[in-house]
């Protein structure tokens, strides 16, 4: 077993490359996932075994990124692999337009649309998951554990084998379209905050939402929507709470409060019209357990079952992300144990920052996968 992955694994992990579901085209046999046999199946399970037995230092860790980590011109350096092309082949199919010439040409306020940048992201993170393997296939063959930060979750899942690409993409496209349309039903957006040890993030959400109500709001919305690292938050509601707490943040022990360039209140109630168009395109997705464990956005824990999977996908659309207590989950260990090695696949490097404010023990164990033509590689 050591050295190679089983056929079985590979099958379900590698992407299902030019699968189509059925609703969107027929596909030639050659696209399709072949049966696993019984004997591959006791591999997987070796495989998985052995997986476990392995010691910390000697496995790895995959982070996908979110949202907001897309710029024009990513993806160039993955072009040289024939995989990562192909990925961009079949998106073009599901998503009925040339991505990765918006991620390569722009231009910049369409590859940021909601509608866009989801996909993009999701498309390039899996790519740079296949330049990976191409050129350090022992990386992907010694994972541990995978984790993506809110659309990012998805292309964990694919990579873990829970989801196909194919399928996967079609409820990111989805999930996207329904998320660009809550965001414009309401005036929203999203505070990224730098707090103090004595700020108090409850009472600043309460008065801001006060402060809504006295200027004709009838049910205003404010509350941390993304738990980042100790002291980094992102609270997210209606404009005019988020203004309230940018004027009065020395109140509240801000040290910084910056607004993101984002037109809704993601992962809040004010996307809750989105979780019904993506709880249907999940119901049609074929999902099995992951491979890899994979943490929830959610719980912060590991996912158990494919139900649970599309539960909390829907889910997450309304609920905080909490990535700290995420990364405080999957690198805790005992004393003297070693830490994998983490690698980011996507844009932006932003998952790096994280981790250094949460363990920075594990983060020098951090490195990106080459993403644009004119950066090296970031290693530490």
């Amino acid at each position: 077993m050591a050295g190679h992955m089983p056929r079985v694994v590979a099958a379900r992990r590698w992407l299902c490359r030019g699968r189509v579901p059925p609703w969107l085209g027929e596909v030639s046999p050659e696209e399709l996932l072949r049966n696993a046999t019984v004997e591959e199946a006791a591999d997987e399970e070796q495989e998985v075994s052995r997986r476990e037995r392995r010691a910390p230092e000697e496995g790895s860790v995959l982070l996908f990124p979110g949202q907001g980590s897309q710029r024009v011109g990513m993806g160039k350096e993955l072009l040289g692999c024939p995989a990562a092309r192909e990925l961009f082949r079949v998106a073009e199919r599901v998503l009925g337009y040339d991505l990765l010439d918006l991620c390569l040409s722009g231009p910049p306020a369409q590859l940021d649309r909601t509608v866009h940048s989801q996909p993009a992201v999701f498309v390039c993170s899996l790519a740079a998951v296949e330049k990976l393997h191409q050129q350090q296939p022992a990386v992907i063959e010694n994972c541990v554990a995978a984790a993506g930060f809110s659309i990012g979750e998805y292309a964990a899942l694919v990579f873990a084998g829970a989801m196909e690409y194919a399928e996967a993409l079609y409820a990111v496209k989805v999930r996207a379209e329904a998320m660009q349309e809550a965001s414009e039903a309401v005036p929203s957006g999203m505070l990224s905050v730098i707090g103090r040890r004595n700020s108090d993030y409850v009472s600043a959400c309460v008065e801001a939402s006060q402060h809504c109500k006295s200027v004709g709001i009838e049910d205003p919305v404010c509350e941390v929507s993304n738990y980042l690292f100790p002291d980094g938050r992102v609270i997210a509601g209606h404009l005019q709470a988020l203004e309230f707490l940018q004027q009065n943040a020395k109140k509240y022990s801000f040290a910084r409060a910056k607004m993101l360039p984002v037109s809704g209140a993601f992962h809040t109630r004010l996307m809750e019209s989105a979780v019904g168009p993506l709880s249907e395109a999940l119901e049609l997705i074929s999902i099995q357990k992951p491979l890899v464990p994979v943490y929830s956005n959610v719980t912060s824990q590991r996912y158990m079952q494919p139900k649970q999977i599309k539960n909390l996908l829907a889910k997450q659309l309304i609920s905080p992300v909490k990535w700290e207590q995420t990364m405080h989950a999957m690198y805790e260990r005992r004393k003297g144990v070693g830490f994998p090695f983490t690698y980011e696949v996507g844009p932006g490097g932003q998952l790096g920052m994280m981790l250094q404010k949460c363990n920075v023990k594990a983060w020098k164990f951090y490195k990106t996968v080459d993403f644009f033509e004119d950066e090296e590689t970031e290693e530490t």
